[in-house]
């Protein structure tokens, strides 16, 4: 039996325009603190290492240290499952709130707790639990802020919503190497090590108060008619998406963790200065904010498997010229310039992909699911990359390796991405195809 739904047949959200925007916000400000977190710790991982992993072996150290980072993965799955359970039995506001409070207590325990020269082992046993704290809250976050998001849109305004969840990514990355790049401006390498990646951290706790307040003040969208509602007739139903997700999530982790690892890189690899290197962080975040937006604005009209499958074919046949220009000039305009490049044409998949994902699943287990679709290969993939990244550069010599790597996993999302049903409203009624299938 095969059941048809269109755009027409799907109800609209009841949030009037100034609520939908409050929804944006609040999920926006918390996904987006809970990401600057995270994701500073991936742009300090070298003085972050200095200071719970002292080691006269420097590179010793730094995989130390991306191990730590690693650990906050492990979590995420059990967070996605636990608060996306909650989230589809209670509603998307209570888990929100569970998982912003949990977000600022493990960004107070990693960046007051003092370092190996002062408490020993227990410093890098604290690390680690802060770590799996942040990685449970997250896993939870993610899929009820997304899902959030698109239950207050509209049909037709869906990627574009969605896009914040990506554009909230963008922008704490953003923030947080702005904040990189400023103390490397003011402080010294020594000063960064003792306690300039702390600012950076306590920087992002002082949203949380904030975060709270706007959290509660929203209405529950479970309480709400449907704005995608799906057939649910067991897993079969929806298998596709939650293996494509798996895949297409995977290898957008995978980009976005080498994106993220490219501070290191410069320093490390390429052997130039943390200002430049935290330089090339600011452009490639930065561009991606507003490519983001703009792809979801035009998967809501053209469809989702254009605004994924165009840019990521782009994408993967531009890496290895962007690495080649890079890893030869080594200087600001090659390692701003192919930053700019990469993340900007890769920015504009995001809100295809979550939308496409969230629209394909049944609203009784859409949280929880998911969640679970973004948190397993981001847990795989995300703690990994950059120990992966990391190793094959020591064991091959080659700067060029992190291209050829990068390459092949973008291709696996590509093919993924064109698996995927079109789920875009506007298309699925066009075309007068069905928007999900039993």
């Amino acid at each position: 039996m095969e059941t048809v739904l269109t755009a027409e047949d799907a109800p609209t959200a009841v949030f009037t325009p100034a609520e939908r925007r409050r929804a944006i916000v609040a999920a926006t400000v918390g996904n987006g603190l809970e990401f600057y977190d995270f994701i500073t710790f991936a742009f300090f991982a070298i003085q972050i290492g200095h200071t719970f992993f002292p080691s006269e072996n420097a590179y010793l150290s730094l995989m130390a240290s991306l191990a730590t980072f690693g650990a906050g993965f492990i979590t995420r799955p059990l967070g996605a499952y636990v608060l996306g359970g909650y989230a589809d039995r209670h509603g998307r506001k209570s888990s929100m709130l569970i998982s912003m409070t949990m977000m600022g207590f493990g960004i107070l325990l990693l960046a007051l707790t003092p370092g190996y020269a002062t408490i020993g082992y227990a410093a890098p046993v604290i690390a680690v639990c802060a770590r799996l704290i942040q990685g449970f809250a997250l896993g939870g976050e993610v899929g009820s802020a997304s899902i959030y998001m698109m239950e207050s849109s509209t049909a037709q305004r869906r990627g574009f919503t969605m896009s914040w969840q990506g554009a909230s990514q963008s922008i704490a990355a953003t923030i947080g190497s702005l904040v990189g790049l400023g103390l490397a401006f003011v402080l010294t390498d020594d000063e960064l090590s003792s306690y300039g990646w702390r600012i950076a951290l306590l920087l992002g706790a002082t949203i949380v108060p904030f975060a709270l307040w706007i959290r509660n003040s929203l209405p529950e969208t479970m309480e709400m008619e449907d704005t995608a509602p799906v057939p649910n007739n067991g897993l079969r139903s929806y298998l596709r998406p939650i293996v494509c997700g798996f895949l297409i999530i995977g290898s957008g982790t995978i980009a976005t963790y080498i994106f993220q690892y490219m501070a290191t890189y410069g320093q490390n690899t390429l052997g130039l200065s943390a200002t430049l290197s935290f330089a090339g962080e600011f452009a490639n975040n930065g561009i991606s904010v507003v490519t983001v937006i703009i792809g979801g604005i035009l998967s809501d009209r053209h469809g989702r498997k254009l605004l994924m499958t165009g840019p990521q074919l782009l994408f993967c046949l531009s890496i290895v010229p962007c690495f080649i220009w890079l890893t030869t000039e080594r200087d600001a305009v090659s390692f701003i310039g192919a930053n700019l490049i990469l993340s900007g044409v890769t920015g504009f998949i995001y809100g295809s992909v979550y939308a496409a994902i969230s629209e394909s699943i049944p609203r009784e287990v859409r949280a929880r699911v998911f969640a679970l679709v973004y948190s397993i290969p981001v847990a795989a993939f995300g703690g990994t990359t950059q120990l992966v990244v990391t190793w094959l550069l020591e064991v091959t010599g080659e700067p060029m390796s992190i291209a050829w790597y990068l390459t092949a996993i973008s291709f696996i999302g590509l093919v993924s991405m064109a698996m995927l049903r079109e789920s875009a409203p506007s298309v699925v009624s066009a075309k007068g195809a069905p928007a999900a299938q039993t």
